[in-house]
């Protein structure tokens, strides 16, 4: 039996803690939450019990850590769980800035403790299912990725105003599908965008539409495509286009069912928001780490993968403020030189 400790009470902790309590061989022992009263409540729903910091880290039954509190707690907690010399499970960023980041990342290779980042949608069936088919070569060499994903809604300015801005909060996970599908890191990335959405977006300093090309050493091109507002729900799609054909990993609705009649041809609208589209990939992702707790399986996702999409997401907005492209040393290299 692994025991867990969270931290984090919010809206994601409670997915993950009962994705943990639905777990056989597992069990969340402890939640850790600034706000009592939400730690109390998900610790009760999921036979857990409220804890702090310290106590939780200092109990040796503890295997592990999911941290799934606010960004700004993310690098300390990852520190004070290495040096406690728990595994960690935490969901991106590692922190919104870079110089942060991989120092927080040096603690965590000098104590030697597995690193997990939570990319859920590497999880996702359908992508999944789109990057075995590309491994497998069913349309040959891969020329041009497109990644779309798009909110519902605009998140509140006050929301934005400490999100770290759209490319490290929300395009950072299409940085690290299009690195995971690519197979390839980036050569060079330019990066442009607009406020169309809402203009408290862009009093709060941010932007709300933005458009990223990436290219690889060997030609490959992937745009990224992001808005913070679709007037039919969560838009989440990648295509994939090679020599010998397309591969697409379309929306999902409720029901998968389309109604063709001489009226036309009508469908549902895309579910709603990412706990809803990505719930099974929140359930196989947690399910993941825990079998690499248990030594069933090899890690997906490493610390490394979280520095390298918050790299991209520094370049793009480096791009998006001089207007040029910014090229990167080296295919393994993701410091931008002068563009």
């Amino acid at each position: 039996m692994i025991a867990l400790a969270q931290f984090g009470a919010g809206r994601i902790g409670q997915i993950h803690a009962r994705n943990v309590a639905s777990t056989e061989g597992a069990r969340l022992k402890y939640v850790i939450d600034v706000n009592e009263a939400a730690a109390q409540s998900l610790a009760a729903a999921v036979g857990a019990r409220m804890s702090d910091c310290d106590a939780a880290l200092a109990d040796p039954e503890v295997a592990a850590v999911i941290i799934g509190s606010s960004t700004d707690t993310h690098a300390e907690l990852i520190e004070a769980s290495a040096r406690a010399g728990k595994a960690i499970f935490c969901e991106k960023p590692i922190d919104l800035d870079l110089q942060r980041t991989r120092a927080c990342l040096e603690v965590v290779r000098e104590t030697g403790v597995p690193l997990f980042i939570g990319f859920n949608r590497r999880f996702d069936p359908s992508f999944a299912g789109l990057k075995a088919a590309l491994a497998e070569g069913r349309i040959g060499r891969l020329e041009n990725l497109t990644i779309t994903s798009r909110d519902p809604a605009p998140p509140p300015a006050d929301y934005v105003a400490r999100s770290g801005g759209l490319f490290r909060d929300m395009m950072i996970h299409d940085f690290d599908m299009a690195r995971w599908l690519l197979g390839a890191e980036p050569v060079r990335l330019y990066a442009r965008g607009s406020v169309l959405v809402d203009p408290a977006i862009g009093k709060a300093g941010d932007i709300d539409s933005a458009v990223v090309v990436l290219e690889t050493a060997a030609g490959v091109l992937c745009q990224i495509i992001n808005s913070r507002r679709a007037a039919y729900g969560y838009d989440q799609r990648i295509e994939a286009f090679g020599e010998h054909g397309l591969l697409l990993a379309g929306n999902r609705d409720a029901r998968s069912l389309e109604t063709w009649s001489d009226a036309g041809i009508a469908g549902e609208k895309p579910l709603h928001f990412f706990l809803e589209r990505y719930a099974e990939a929140y359930r196989a992702e947690m399910a993941h780490f825990l079998a690499c707790l248990a030594g069933k399986e090899e890690p997906k996702v490493a610390a490394a993968d979280g520095l390298r999409a918050l790299e991209l997401a520094e370049a793009a907005n480096l791009s998006l403020k001089t207007g040029q492209a910014v090229n990167f040393k080296a295919e393994r290299d993701l410091a931008p030189s002068a563009p």
